[in-house]
């Protein structure tokens, strides 16, 4: 396909890169706040948690949106996947994204150790959403002239 036909799908990537880090930057601060609250026994604003899991649902929305705009853009425009590291980076992304966000699912006052697996995911993804930039800026150089 003609690249310029791509120039809308590579926007609404930017986009959705974006908001998918702020996403991460927003849960790990509601998150905190969470824990210390928790920590020092204090009582929670009762909004706190829905506002949590709400933003945890936009970010797995949007990171799913980017597993298609991936998927589509580069079959349309290489013919076939793996033309980078960009590939597994972004794979890992979304396997902890949902790993994250399962685990989250299933912490309950009789059930609290999903929460390790939810915090140590959220550290994991850390790294994962480093590494998907990284990878993402070279992938990026390629489709700009």
């Amino acid at each position: 396909m003609d690249l310029p036909s791509f120039l809308w799908l590579w926007r609404i990537a930017a986009w959705s890169m974006g908001l998918s880090l702020l996403a991460y930057l927003l849960l790990a601060l509601t998150g905190i706040w969470m824990f210390r609250t928790r920590a020092l026994q204090q009582e929670r604003p009762s909004w706190l948690r829905p506002l949590h899991y709400l933003i945890g649902w936009c970010m797995v929305s949007l990171v799913l949106l980017l597993l298609l705009i991936g998927i589509i853009g580069t079959l349309g425009h290489f013919g076939s996947l793996g033309q980078s590291s960009h590939l597994s980076a972004g794979l890992l992304v979304v396997v902890l994204v949902l790993l994250s966000s399962g685990s989250a699912l299933q912490i309950g006052a009789r059930n609290p150790w999903p929460r390790r697996i939810h915090i140590g995911t959220n550290l994991a993804l850390l790294v994962g959403f480093i590494w998907v930039s990284l990878t993402g800026w070279s992938v990026v150089q390629k489709y700009l002239p």
